[in-house]
């Protein structure tokens, strides 16, 4: 009679030894998601090339208070529509003025604008979104839950064009009615993904424990609610930053939002119209500052989705 076989000689009790490094290149093979030694997630691309075009509008703004070529109402009728040189890198304006500086101080209204109006909708479309799935939730509040989101659909078919010419018409066109605008116009997105997520946290497991012994609404929604509907809140106002920025940039091009004197790259794309048969960098520059925005918070608000967003996670996007 044979032994009986110990477990490193028995097949079905044997584990073969795991190595890390070929683990990790077999997962990489596979497009899974790549670990490091800490255990969490590296960053993705997305969210680093966003984050990178993000700090340099946000560094330019920045620097704008302390340093700039030059002063950005400065005007020099000699140095008019000059094209770039080491005096003026991006060149001059049909007044003179230094287009690099204006780039600079411009990134300032935009970065406001974009604060502001995200701020706005934010926190009130995050609080209707909440308030909508709680009464979602309750057999008696039903019909409440649906007059709100009635109420957000018929103000989702205003868009901040259209409130900036209303707000205009009663106040005067400037840089304040211009955030309020954009704010309001924003705030259907904000209550919409605050709702949506809501209803996913009242579904689980420790929600109904906490309504089981008796715990009030309003603690269920700071305690449980807000912490974690935060990440695709966040990811809501990286992409409605960007939708500011073209806003703005479209109010001021029509003259309803940030008025001269004051730098705005929408502005400056107002005033380059009639020059751009022949001095088309007045436009370029403004634009591709305006696309690098736009594009930064766009990039970043697909990497932080991908980071908070579980389904994500799941499948190693």
């Amino acid at each position: 009679m044979n032994p009986t076989p110990t477990g490193a000689q028995n097949p079905r009790n044997h584990i073969d030894p795991v190595d890390p490094a070929a683990t990790g290149a077999a997962a990489s093979a596979k497009g899974g998601p790549t670990r490091s030694r800490k255990g969490g997630r590296r960053l993705n691309a997305s969210m680093i090339i966003g984050a990178a075009l993000v700090v340099l509008i946000v560094g330019l703004a920045l620097i704008s208070f302390v340093w700039t070529p030059y002063d950005a109402n400065a005007i020099d009728p000699a140095a008019r529509l000059q094209g770039g040189s080491l005096a003026h890198p991006f060149g001059t304006d049909t007044f003179g003025r230094d287009t690099l500086t204006w780039v600079m101080v411009g990134a300032r209204i935009t970065l406001l604008v974009g604060v502001v109006a995200v701020g706005i909708a934010l926190l009130i479309g995050t609080p209707i979104g909440i308030i909508s799935a709680l009464f979602a939730k309750q057999p008696w509040g039903m019909w409440i839950d649906s007059v709100i989101m009635r109420a957000n659909d018929i103000l989702l078919a205003f868009p901040a064009l259209l409130l900036a010419i209303i707000f205009a018409a009663v106040y005067s066109p400037g840089t304040g009615p211009a955030m309020v605008a954009v704010g309001i116009a924003a705030i259907p997105g904000f209550a919409r993904v605050a709702r949506s997520g809501t209803l996913q946290v009242l579904g689980s497991e420790y929600v109904r424990a906490a309504r089981a012994s008796n715990r009030r609404i309003p603690a269920i929604a700071f305690v449980h609610v807000l912490p974690n509907i935060a990440g695709i809140v966040i990811v809501q106002a990286s992409v409605a930053f960007a939708i500011s920025v073209l806003a703005e940039a479209g109010l001021s091009f029509l003259g309803l939002g940030t008025q001269a004197p004051t730098p705005s790259w929408g502005r400056m794309l107002q005033e380059s119209q009639q020059y751009l048969s022949t001095h088309a960098e007045l436009a370029l520059w403004p634009g591709v500052f305006i696309a690098l925005a736009v594009l930064g918070f766009n990039l970043l608000g697909d990497g932080l989705r991908d980071r908070f967003d579980p389904k994500m996670e799941a499948r190693g996007a």
